[in-house]
């Protein structure tokens, strides 16, 4: 007899799923039934917020969701905040979790990790949360979440299974194949509208959020065809290559750039929420589009949220491009004044470059010795000071390698399971950096063990400045006493030692240059502690 859980991980071979995050429990030991049998790799994190941190950075860098096996009751209460980040950024994740039988659900007789509605719980943080009822209902619910996955705006989906239902007998569904769903076309009246507009533009200017990655080289080719600059929030850093004459980068939020943003005449906004933490990250509004606005988005919800269109879309990113493409060739484009584009570009760089301050400087410096010795890189951050500046100032030349918790949902202690579920993701092909403060590596420290355990060998970056020290300058800036901002810091060298890692501390850029070709060199983890302090002295910017 094949169980429910053994169909269940039959099922999700079957949706190309290689990889689960779990910690087993009493309560999930069925879903592990048939997982030794499987071609899906398991990870044990040291806690479900790691387990869903680790799915949400396999996600980004593989392109496919992130999925966990979490326990009913306090396993779910802890992945929430995982869920939250990755719903903030519109990351799939299937979150399976087991729940109390079905003649017990909601019950309050006090049974093992009981809570009175675990779907409730989740219901701000997922697309939406199914308790399965049945066995037979398990391809139904399987082939929704894959089709949010597939075709909509990819979110985290939380199943329940009662520990009734995970043994039931599933014999009846081993032969479920898994259904496949394409993304939605490009409707042919917006995309003829769309392109006149954009045809008759003097100043056309492209805004790409995150949702657009998968159409990095098409929305290329139309930058180019309009002479358009482009803007890219944090999650679509490297859309666009580095030394391209039209990238603006990732400057919304500074007045500059919002200058430029509000000469334009005609705005194409693809994939992006337009939202505060990366146009208003000042929290003090002020981000303008006076132009006229055009809006492509796969979620029709967001085409009309903080910023109306005057025209707007519903479709992949990737296929309005193309759309957008072919229609712009089958008409004249007229002439762009004083080639408005790249000449307003180089100004705009030409004017930023300047105002970068000593400590923006040596962090960039910090940054780009990293990317010099590790030039195929993958940037995982946290929410940190040199994570902050690289958002401004750093460009990379291939999407799905900047990613981080500064932005959406705020977390702190994401980026060093991230970055393990992100070396997962990547398949060994490119080395991983883990971007962290002391204050936010505090939160998830154990998942160095799982690191170890794992053999991920990530480079975890240690920005250390004793403290939370961007809350203690908020603080003062806002004339309030500082308090609970000067922390206590551990001996981050020997507790990762005593974990199993490769630790060491330093100071300047060679031996920074040496720790990483040191470090890559290895099979398991690294942390290299940097003290600010101690860097700005020794580094001259």
């Amino acid at each position: 007899m094949a169980t429910c859980g053994e169909v269940l991980v039959k099922l999700l071979e079957g949706y190309g799923v290689e990889q689960v995050f779990g910690i087993p429990g009493v309560h999930t030991v069925e879903l592990y039934r048939g997982l030794a049998r499987s071609s899906i790799r398991h990870v044990t994190p040291r806690h479900e917020q790691g387990a869903g941190f680790m799915a949400d950075g396999y996600a980004r860098t593989r392109g496919k969701p992130g999925v966990c096996f979490i326990i009913t009751g306090p396993g779910m209460t802890n992945i929430t905040t995982a869920m939250g980040q990755a719903y903030a950024d519109s990351i799939p994740m299937l979150v399976i979790s087991s729940v109390q039988s079905r003649s017990q659900l909601g019950g309050g007789r006090g049974k093992l990790h009981e809570l009175p509605n675990q779907g409730a719980l989740v219901a701000g943080v997922a697309a939406f949360s199914h308790t399965l009822m049945s066995a037979a209902e398990l391809p139904g619910v399987l082939a929704r979440a894959f089709a949010l996955f597939q075709a909509g705006r990819p979110r985290p989906v939380h199943i329940e299974i009662p520990l009734d239902v995970l043994v039931e007998n599933a014999d009846a569904l081993l032969a479920s194949e898994p259904i496949s769903v394409a993304r939605a076309g490009a409707a042919p009246a917006a995309v003829k509208q769309m392109s006149q507009l954009l045809a008759a533009a003097k100043r056309p200017l492209i805004l790409a959020g995150g949702g657009a990655i998968d159409a990095a080289p098409e929305l290329t080719r139309l930058a180019e065809t309009l002479g358009a600059p482009m803007a890219l929030t944090i999650n679509a850093k490297g859309m666009l290559a580095s030394d391209h004459p039209l990238l603006i980068g990732s400057t919304q939020t500074l007045v500059a750039t919002r200058a430029l943003v509000a000469e334009a005449d005609v705005v194409l906004a693809i994939g992006t929420e337009l939202a505060e933490t990366d146009y208003d990250v000042t929290f003090a509004g002020g981000f303008e589009i006076p132009g006229t606005l055009l809006r492509i988005d796969i979620d029709p919800d967001q085409t009309v949220r903080n910023y109306p269109p005057q025209v707007a879309l519903v479709a992949d990113a990737q296929i309005a491009a193309e759309a957008l493409l072919a229609e712009l060739n089958r008409q004249p484009l007229p002439p762009r004044h004083d080639a408005w584009g790249v000449n307003r570009v180089a100004r705009l760089w030409a004017d930023l470059t300047p105002t970068w301050d000593a400590a923006t400087r040596a962090q960039t410096l910090f940054l780009s010795t990293v990317l010099e010795e590790l030039p195929d890189v993958v940037l995982v951050g946290d929410s940190t000071q040199p994570v902050y500046t690289g958002n401004l100032t750093l460009n990379l030349d291939q999407p799905r390698r900047w990613f981080n918790s500064s932005t959406g949902y705020g977390t702190l202690g994401y980026a060093l399971p991230a970055a393990i579920g992100a070396w997962l993701g990547r398949g060994c092909k490119a080395p991983v950096v883990c971007l962290i403060g002391d204050g936010g590596l505090q939160f998830t420290l154990s998942e160095l063990a799982s690191a170890v355990e794992a053999r991920t060998p990530i480079i975890v970056l240690l920005w250390n400045n004793q403290g939370y020290e961007e809350i203690k300058k908020y603080m003062v800036n806002r004339a309030i006493e500082p308090v609970g901002v000067d922390i206590y810091t551990p001996d981050f060298i020997g507790v990762a030692k005593a974990l199993g890692c490769t630790a060491q501390a330093i100071q300047g850029v060679e031996e920074l240059r040496m720790a990483l070709r040191a470090a890559t060199d290895r099979q398991g983890p690294t942390l290299i502690e940097i003290d600010q302090g101690l860097w700005m002295k020794e580094v001259s910017v």
